[in-house]
């Protein structure tokens, strides 16, 4: 996700290299293109009134993306790289050997990365589907590299004996498009009213699939 602070870079011999010049003016498009997405839907925003928002020359946005196509899958990309880092790490630090210990610490970073970056979760999981068949294609593969994540971190937790094995790798889709479309319903309806309201709910889908899968015969 992009950083919060957007302090001015200097300028003349004290200027930071072009590329990290570079770096600094993407975050804060990508700030002001999540604004302006969540604000106005994607069918109504322009890259004019992105790069107002960022403070800076249409010319400049055209540096960085061809069209406002471009720059919400770029978003959409580095946003939920992100995110699933975040989930990672979170599973990965997680100390316990309780599988569903760790399915609840995961569960939680991902609603609370949600919860701090509002214009961005909408982006992500709302105004990317209005933005066309590559931006659709685009939020096909990364829901496939998180079902594959979930489905390689249940399998870490079977081969361990902590927890039962999903019953199959659709299982693990079901489950993220489940997340997905929940978390979406939030942000378009403003129900639940915080998004991390969500949490037994999606624990109770995420272990009862577990369950389900503990059930099923060999």
């Amino acid at each position: 996700m992009r950083d919060r602070e957007h302090d001015a870079a200097p300028r003349g011999r004290h200027a930071p290299p072009l590329e990290v010049r570079q770096d600094r003016q993407r975050r804060r498009l990508y700030a002001a293109a999540g604004a302006i997405f969540a604000g106005v839907g994607y069918a109504d925003a322009t890259a004019e009134a992105i790069a107002r928002a960022a403070g800076m020359s249409k010319a400049t946005f055209y540096e960085h993306f061809d069209n406002k196509e471009e720059c919400i899958i770029a978003l959409h990309d580095d946003a939920t790289a992100a995110v699933l880092g975040a989930m990672v790490r979170t599973g990965k630090e997680y100390s316990g050997d309780d599988a569903a210990g760790r399915v609840r610490a995961v569960i939680r970073t991902f609603l609370e990365v949600l919860a701090a970056f509002p214009d961005e979760a909408q982006t992500l999981l709302v105004e990317i589907v209005g933005a066309g068949p590559r931006a659709i294609e685009r939020r096909d593969r990364v829901l496939a590299e998180f079902a594959a994540y979930v489905d390689a971190v249940n399998r870490e937790d079977a081969e361990r004996g902590s927890a039962q094995r999903l019953a199959s790798p659709h299982d693990a889709f079901a489950i993220v498009g489940a997340v997905v479309e929940l978390a979406s319903r939030q942000i378009r309806t403003g129900e639940p009213e915080d998004i991390r309201d969500l949490e037994p709910v999606v624990e109770r889908l995420v272990l009862g699939l577990l369950r389900a899968a503990s059930a099923t015969p060999a």
